[in-house]
This record gives structure tokens, C-alpha cells and sequence, in this order.
């Protein structure tokens, strides 16, 4: 689906057909003559429309034909049910600077990131302004990886809590798809960050000459910088509190083993004074059948695995 929008009053507003300076926006579905229209119409290689959609792709910027491309990973939520599937992927955005128009594609069909801009949640956007309008995608992209990374920190806390009161794979599967989320984000952010660092280094935007527009990415690069750090802290507090609870995992069976093993032993007792007592050789009270023996022998049996259980309380076993 191709949409068009262009700055009207200090808004965006949704244009029925191309103007000029205007931001095309390319999402989902797509049909295979669409793409192929808008390379011809604005004479971009085709790989230009077709590698952002790939969601494997890296970061990167890329110059061909006095058309630039630039493709940055940005968080979305999973679409794919299942326990062993992250919470967060990242997809590329595909940014394209074509003659005078601004051209964005995704496979996401509701980015969270362009959605902000369609729904004008984002003031003084300028799709003429190219270069800034390109700035504020990146901050609103870093931003979106600080949001999601809290929430994962506030659900991992959560998980957390509930796995110190059940032992069930529930909560283990949980956190496994927090840091499958933590490892997409990680890879994403240290590609970003590369990605600006040399687009800052060779002026990819054409902004060194402009000191506000400067500042802004240089800001930009210094909290995608926070976000990676924040991710890689999180998931070794995540691997640390797997590893922790594997630890109690393990030592709440040695414990559960322990005590059925004395348990056991004290049953034993009684058992072995009643194997005394069905042998077939002659034993004391075999003659008559008196009550006061079988009284007795219980008795002794259960006075003997007190003492047991007495020997392992001292020793502190129980």
C-alpha cells in the first residue's frame, strides 16, 4: 500500500495523490507491480525497495544513482505465537531519499514508529526537511527501544517474583523469550549504532554545516549508546537469575532427596523388627499368641525410629 503525506499547518495530513516534498510511505500488502512502479517512477534499483523487507537485513546506508538508502532495525512486537518465541523482533525500516521525496518501506504493516508520525504524535515534522525528518525517525526508533526495554525489565522483575513461590517451565519459558528479545535487541542496537557513526563520520546527511541538526544526531547516537548499554545490562541480570535459580532448582531436589532418604531410613526400622518376627526359626512370645507381645513390638518399633528420628535431629538432617 503506497500513502502519501505532506506537512500542512504544522501537520501531516494524507494526500490523495504525489505532490512534491511530500513523504511516501510504503507497508504491507504489497503487490510486486507497486514496487516496481516506484522504481521506475523516481528511478531507484530495485534492491533499494526489496532489501528493507527482508527482516534479516543489517544496518547499513548505501549511495547508487544519486539516491540513498538507509536501513535501521527498529523493535516491533512479535507476531508469532508460542512460548519459545520472543516478545520483541526488530525489522528494518528501508529510508529512501529520492530527488525531492522522502520514501520509507517496512514489512510491518503498523509500525510503531512511522505510526507516530501518521498520527501526528510527533510535532514540527517536516517532510521537506529531509535530513531532520530522517533525525527524528532515528530518536523516535532509539526512544522505542527504551520503552521496550523497560517493560522487559518490569516483566522480567515480575517473573521473577513468581518463580521464588512455583517451580513451574511457565516462567522459565518466559524468560527465555525476554532474553531471545534482549539478544534481537542487542544485535539491533550495535548495528545502529555503527550505522550513525559512520553516516556522522562521512556527513551522510549533509548536516555538519547545520549546528541544531548536528547536536540532535549527536544526541541521538549518545542514547542509542544508553539503550545498548541498558540491554546488555539486562540480560546478564537475566542469565545471572537463570543460573540462580537452576542453583536452587538443584538444591531444593538434593533437599527432597535427602529426606526421602531419611524418611526411609526411619521406616526402615519398624521393618526390619517385623522381619525378626516372620522368620521361620523360633523367636521370643512365638508360643501362645499374646496380645501383650504384639503391643510390645510395636512399641519397640516405634520407640526406635524416634530414636532415629531424634539422632537426625541432632545431627541436623531433618
Amino acid at each position: 500500500m503506497i500513502s502519501y503525506y505532506a506537512s500542512r499547518n504544522g501537520r501531516l495530513e494524507e494526500m490523495e495523490q504525489l505532490e512534491d516534498h511530500c513523504w511516501i510511505c510504503l507497508t504491507p500488502p504489497f503487490a510486486a507491480e507497486e514496487l516496481a512502479r516506484v522504481a521506475n517512477d523516481f528511478e531507484l534499483p530495485p534492491d533499494f525497495l526489496t532489501d528493507p523487507l527482508d527482516t534479516d537485513e543489517r544496518s547499513r546506508y548505501e549511495r547508487e544513482d544519486g539516491a540513498r538508502l538507509i536501513v535501521v532495525n527498529t523493535p516491533v512486537l512479535s507476531q508469532v505465537d508460542g512460548d519459545n518465541e520472543g516478545i520483541y523482533i526488530t525489522v528494518p525500516i528501508g529510508i529512501i531519499l529520492a530527488d525531492d521525496h522522502l520514501i520509507t518501506i517496512t514489512s510491518s504493516a503498523n509500525h510503531p514508529v512511522l505510526r507516530l508520525f501518521i498520527e501526528n504524535k510527533i510535532r514540527n515534522i517536516d517532510p521537506a526537511l529531509r535530513s531532520h525528518f530522517v533525525l527524528r525517525i532515528f530518536e523516535h526508533t532509539v526512544y522505542r527501544f527504551l520503552t521496550c526495554l523497560k517493560r522487559l525489565n518490569v516483566k522480567r522483575n515480575l517473573i521473577e517474583q513468581e518463580l521464588y513461590e512455583s517451580s513451574q517451565n511457565k516462567e522459565l519459558k518466559q524468560l527465555l523469550s525476554i532474553e531471545k528479545s534482549l539478544v534481537y535487541f542487542i544485535n539491533a542496537l550495535n548495528g545502529n549504532e555503527l550505522l550513525k557513526m559512520k553516516m556522522k563520520r562521512t556527513d551522510f546527511l549533509e548536516i555538519r554545516h547545520d549546528e541544531d541538526q548536528a547536536d540532535l544526531f549527536e544526541d541521538i547516537i549518545i542514547d542509542n549508546g544508553q539503550a545498548l548499554e541498558m540491554a546488555n545490562i539486562y540480560i546478564n541480570i537475566l542469565n545471572g537469575t537463570m543460573d540462580a535459580y537452576g542453583s536452587i532448582i538443584s538444591n531444593n531436589l538434593n533437599i527432597t532427596i535427602q529426606r526421602l532418604t531419611l524418611i526411609t531410613i526411619v521406616l526402615t526400622v519398624p521393618m526390619v523388627i517385623a522381619s525378626f518376627f516372620g522368620m521361620n526359626v523360633t523367636v521370643p512370645y512365638e508360643q501362645g499368641g499374646s496380645l501383650l507381645a504384639f503391643i510390645g513390638i510395636i512399641v519397640l518399633s516405634i520407640i526406635l525410629s524416634f530414636a532415629v528420628i531424634y539422632y537426625f535431629r541432632r545431627k541436623r538432617m531433618f
